[in-house]
């Protein structure tokens, strides 16, 4: 079974993701980390040394050979993967089930405030600018993240209660 976690920066998605291949007994990929270890950079590296056009080039390509070549996976992927190169397509046809994990604008900004000084794309915003950043680029990639074969809400729910509600979904 190969399952695949999709949402904004933020959303859980590798939480879930290491937890849920505990609970299923199957192995659990960051595609960034998968990146990052192929090109022997970081993805904010890469992102500035080599620009976004290559980023998204690399990224699906690894994300084509991920689910191509793997069985019995749980990926997750960065928070632009769906919106670029038809990745979600590629997804929704490679993997056996797609999750958004959809997080409220306050929600994502309850969660992120405390972890900017980790994520680049953050980094410099002002608090108080950070709702607009975060409802602007929802809106942008929303269309992308609602094509996922299941949605999970998950403003105030714990990571074990997000588990448990996937694995009922799989059957």
């Amino acid at each position: 079974m190969k399952i695949v976690l999709v949402g904004y920066m933020g959303s859980g998605k590798t939480t879930i993701g290491k937890l849920l291949a505990k609970e299923l007994e199957i192995s659990f990929l960051d595609l960034d980390e998968v990146i990052e270890e192929g090109l022997g950079n970081t993805v904010s590296n890469i992102f500035n040394g080599k620009g976004e056009i290559f980023f998204r080039k690399k990224e699906h390509e690894y994300l084509n050979d991920v689910l191509s070549q793997k069985n019995n996976l749980i990926l997750s992927t960065g928070g632009g993967t769906p919106c670029y190169s038809g990745n979600m397509e590629t997804m929704l046809a490679l993997a056996d089930h797609v999750f958004y994990l959809k997080i409220s604008i306050p929600g994502l900004v309850k969660r992120l405030i405390k972890e900017k000084d980790h994520r680049p794309l953050i980094k410099n915003i002002d608090d108080g600018d950070l709702p607009e950043f975060i409802g602007k680029h929802l809106f942008e990639r929303n269309n992308y993240y609602l094509k996922a074969t299941h949605i999970i809400e998950c403003d105030d729910k714990d990571p074990g209660t997000l588990v448990t509600e996937i694995q009922q979904l799989l059957g």
